[in-house]
C-alpha cells in the first residue's frame, strides 16, 4: 500500500463564502470544510449534532480565525433548520457562492425486513434534504445574480448494487438525478451543479456502523488496497467548486478506484 500526501490549499475558494452540510466530524463534510478553509474560503458550516458542530466551530475558528467560519444547528429533514442555515450565511456575509450539500443517513437491512420508517428516515435525510438544501441554494444564488456552484454528495451505491443497501441506493440515485435536473435548470441563471460519487472514505462513524467483515470487503475492490481519506473527496469537491470546473454542471463525479 502506498501511502498518499496530503495536498496544501492553493487559494482556489479565495473570497467566496459556502455554506456545507453535516460538517461537524471526521467524514467528509469535517474535511470539506477544512479543505475550503484552506483554499481561502469563509464557511458557514450546519450540522444536526449541535454540540459537535459547537466544538468543530471552535476548533476551526481557532485555526483559521473566527471570521472564517460560522456555525448554526441544522437538521436537513426541517425546511424551516434549512433556512435559517441558508439566511445565516447570508446575514454574515452578504452573498452565497457554494453549497456543499453533504447530508446523508445510511443503514443495513435487507427489503424483506426492511421497515417502512427505515426506508423513509434515510430517504428523508439523504435525497429529500439534499433538495431543500439545492432549493435554498439556487433561490439564493438566483435573487443575487451572481452565479454560484452547488456541490452534491452522492455515492458509487447509486450506480452499483450492493445487498442491504436498497434505501441508500435509492436516495443516492436519486441524488444524481436531482443534480442533472437542477444543473439544466440552474444554467439559466449561471448556476453550476454537480456531484461527488465515493467508492470507500474511511471516518471512526462509518466503523461504528458497519461490520469489519464488510469493510474488508468493500476495502478488497478497491484497486489502491485502501480506502479513501475523506480529505481525498473534499480535494474533489474543491475541484467542482472552483474556477477549475467552470465547464462542468449536471456530472456526478466517481472518486473510487473500485475494480467491480
Amino acid at each position: 500500500m502506498s501511502s498518499v500526501e496530503y495536498v496544501p490549499g492553493h487559494g482556489l475558494l479565495s473570497g467566496r463564502t459556502a455554506v456545507i452540510t453535516a460538517a461537524a466530524g471526521a467524514g467528509i463534510g469535517g474535511a470539506t470544510a477544512r479543505r475550503f478553509l484552506e483554499e481561502g474560503a469563509r464557511i458557514v458550516i450546519g450540522d444536526a449534532h449541535a454540540r459537535r458542530l459547537k466544538e468543530t466551530e471552535a476548533a476551526l475558528a481557532g485555526e483559521f480565525g473566527a471570521d472564517a467560519v460560522a456555525a448554526l444547528p441544522c437538521d436537513v429533514t426541517d425546511e424551516a433548520q434549512v433556512q435559517a442555515l441558508f439566511a445565516h450565511a447570508e446575514q454574515l456575509h452578504g452573498r452565497l457562492d457554494v453549497v456543499v450539500n453533504n447530508a446523508g443517513l445510511g443503514g443495513t437491512a435487507t427489503l424483506v425486513d426492511m421497515t417502512d420508517e427505515q426506508w423513509s428516515k434515510v430517504l428523508d435525510v439523504t435525497l429529500n434534504g439534499t433538495f431543500r438544501c439545492t432549493r435554498a441554494a439556487l433561490r439564493a444564488m438566483r435573487r443575487t445574480g451572481r452565479g454560484g456552484v452547488v456541490v452534491n454528495n452522492a455515492s458509487v451505491v447509486g450506480w452499483r448494487a450492493q445487498a442491504g443497501q436498497a434505501h441508500y441506493a435509492a436516495a443516492k440515485a436519486g441524488v444524481m438525478a436531482l443534480t442533472r435536473c437542477a444543473a439544466i435548470e440552474a444554467a439559466e441563471f449561471g448556476v453550476r451543479v454537480n456531484a461527488v460519487a465515493p467508492s470507500l472514505a474511511m471516518h471512526p462513524h462509518l466503523v461504528k456502523v458497519t461490520s469489519a467483515e464488510l469493510l474488508e470487503e468493500l476495502t478488497a475492490r478497491e484497486a489502491f488496497g485502501r480506502h479513501a481519506e475523506p480529505w481525498e473527496v473534499a480535494n474533489v469537491i474543491v475541484f467542482l467548486a472552483s474556477g477549475y470546473a467552470s465547464y462542468m454542471t449536471g456530472e456526478t463525479v466517481s472518486v473510487s478506484s473500485q475494480r467491480a
